[in-house]
């Protein structure tokens, strides 16, 4: 698994992606607010530990200052698509089951400048019937800070897409 920016610069990154982070931003260790991370992952990778790497370093060196313990706490899967689910990650995203993730998607879906471009965005990047895996995690720092990681993998190329929204 790569660092930062997963795919080398002679590598062109989809469209959807290309979107995605003109909707919420490109790779970052901001810790604060949204990035988009793209990777191409061995099929036999675990999209779990892939978004649990993306997190890390998007949280940067906060994570060693507060500690994983911290960083861990709230971190659960509030969502995984089911096989032949419908693929609809904007209404995945409003019927999250914990309330506070709820509000969180709510903010990520209607609160982001050009709001109908970012969710087509979404949908494009995580709609596609491409996508066979998709999972959406709880995150934060145990305090004031909430947030969620949306995860989705393609079968045929294996590539996967992580969008983390994390606000205080």
């Amino acid at each position: 698994m790569t660092d930062v920016n997963e795919i080398s610069a002679d590598q062109a990154r989809p469209d959807y992606v290309t979107a995605l982070e003109q909707a919420y931003g490109a790779p970052s260790q901001a810790a604060f607010g949204s990035a988009v991370f793209y990777e191409p992952l061995p099929a036999t990778a675990a999209l779990e530990q892939a978004a649990l790497a993306k997190y890390r370093f998007f949280v940067g060196p906060l994570w060693e200052r507060y500690g994983e313990a911290a960083w861990l706490g709230p971190w659960r899967q509030l969502y995984r698509r089911s096989p032949g689910a419908a693929h609809a990650i904007v209404g995945e995203l409003r019927a999250l089951p914990d309330h506070t993730a709820m509000l969180v998607a709510g903010l990520l879906l209607d609160e982001v400048e050009e709001a109908a471009q970012a969710q087509a965005a979404l949908v494009s990047a995580f709609d596609d019937p491409a996508v066979t895996e998709l999972a959406i995690y709880q995150l934060g720092d145990g305090g004031a800070m909430n947030g969620i990681l949306v995860a989705g993998r393609r079968q045929a190329t294996h590539a996967a897409i992580f969008l983390i929204f994390l606000i205080d």
